[in-house]
């Protein structure tokens, strides 16, 4: 299990090399195809690959009914004051639910003899010739590789919520 320090490490060292050239699909579910790079600990010229699939559930509006009761549990009465005014003000409010499955079974792993630069490189040469838009390549840490993967999965979702709201927006659903 990793400590805090070991997952703070795991977040500022995840690199995105190559981003997926689509976004997270607004009305339908996002299969993206994953490629992690880590150098092995103590270990020179040593790389592991694990290449596998992260799926993105499409995602849901939450209406500001509904979020107050995801939201006041526990909470005390500065907190019902502001979904009060979350209430008042709904209609300048929407908030999308991203669902993520991450199977690890459809993970496989290889150790590579090789420098990060080459394998990298390989991947980019991989991914050029596949010419699959969902595939990433991602740079993180041996360790905490699963924490590389959710940082992927949050940097998708910001950068796909605004074109997800104008979709939404589109279709008058907002």
């Amino acid at each position: 299990m990793l400590n805090e320090a070991s997952f703070q490490y795991a977040i500022e060292n995840t690199q995105v090399i190559l981003a997926p050239q689509r976004r997270i699909e607004t009305f339908g579910s996002t299969n993206f195809r994953f490629y992690i790079v880590t150098e092995l600990m103590d270990s020179v010229n040593q790389v592991r690959v694990r290449d596998g699939r992260l799926h993105a559930e499409k995602p849901l509006i939450i209406a500001p009914n509904h979020l107050e009761r995801m939201m006041l549990e526990g909470f005390g009465e500065k907190a019902e004051q502001f979904m009060e005014w979350l209430q008042r003000n709904s209609g300048h409010l929407a908030v999308l639910k991203y669902g993520f499955q991450f199977r690890k079974t459809d993970v496989t792993e290889s150790i590579v003899n090789s420098s990060i630069e080459e394998v990298i490189d390989r991947l980019k040469e991989t991914v050029d010739y596949s010419e699959d838009p969902l595939s990433a390549i991602i740079q993180g840490v041996d360790e905490g590789w699963e924490v590389s993967l959710l940082k992927f999965a949050s940097d998708m979702i910001q950068e796909s919520s605004g074109g997800n709201m104008g979709d939404f927006r589109r279709r008058g659903l907002l």
